[in-house]
């Protein structure tokens, strides 16, 4: 703590590749919503609520992807409708697949495009109808020039991966292990950020998610050095509860306990917190 200070207005406000929000905290990527957590919604009333709610906190969303084609379809048309201020995350499908969801992605403005490669040894989805795959750092540079906005790669756990990504020239990565559901015992992304944003030495954005449940979890991870953090299985909660307004009601939380966390810290800025912190 560091409450010797003056009155200076605690401001979370951060920018994404340009664009401000009102605070670095987004909603995760998740489809699939009836199977995964037993709710009764269809991703597009899902996406519907995830994009709108955090529309009204001041922050965006990422939005899923799922092995029939409808599943990218139906949450990328929510972005466009949303002006495009969303992250359409694609998975790592075959090359033309992956090309014409970034194609619809574009056409609808998305603000960048996302990749979850961390799904692309998910033995259901390599026997899916439309299976996934490994990507060389060569087919990711493809991806990056198809795109002709910020790109990013979901699902990074070590230094020698962020120089495979910072070699295939994307502008952001997320430190994330999938939930913690796709590899028994890996660490937590929290447990690497550290080194892998001192290897990345501000090359491009490094974001992380994992087990973030409060705004003091989110001011640990700005402390590490991430540009930001990805929220997953709360929000979705949130959307469950009480659609947007649930989004909203608990993005609104999160950001007043990062400003109590800030205050007592002796932050007045985002870019004040550091690893001293």
């Amino acid at each position: 703590m560091d409450t010797i200070s003056d009155n200076t207005e605690i401001d979370t406000t951060s920018e994404f590749f340009g664009h401000k929000v009102s605070f670095p905290v987004y909603a995760a990527p998740i489809s699939g919503i009836l199977q995964n957590y037993g709710a009764e919604l269809d991703d597009m009333s899902y996406t519907r609520a995830l994009v709108d709610g955090c529309r009204r906190a001041g922050t965006l969303a990422f939005t899923g992807d799922g092995m029939h084609d409808e599943m990218f379809k139906g949450p990328m048309s929510v972005v466009a409708q949303h002006e495009g201020f969303g992250v359409p995350t694609i998975k790592p499908w075959s090359r033309e697949h992956m090309a014409w969801r970034i194609e619809l992605a574009k056409e609808g403005h998305a603000l960048a495009i996302a990749s979850d490669i961390d799904a692309s040894g998910l033995t259901n989805l390599r026997k899916s109808v439309t299976p996934v795959g490994f990507k060389t750092v060569e087919d990711l540079k493809e991806l990056k020039q198809m795109s002709h906005v910020p790109f990013i790669l979901k699902g990074i756990m070590s230094v020698k991966g962020a120089m495979k990504a910072l070699e295939a020239g994307v502008d952001g990565i997320i430190v994330s292990n999938h939930g913690g559901r796709v590899l028994d015992n890996c660490l937590s992304g929290i447990e690497v950020l550290e080194d892998i944003v001192k290897a990345v030495d501000g090359r491009m954005k490094v974001f992380v998610d994992g087990g973030i449940r409060s705004g003091n979890d989110v001011f640990k991870a700005l402390a590490f050095g991430a540009d930001g953090v990805l929220i997953g299985r709360s929000i979705s909660h949130a959307v469950i509860g009480d659609g947007a307004q649930g989004v909203k009601i608990y993005l609104d939380k999160i950001q007043l306990e990062l400003k109590e966390a800030m205050a007592m810290a002796g932050c007045k800025r985002i870019g004040e917190i550091n690893k001293e912190h």
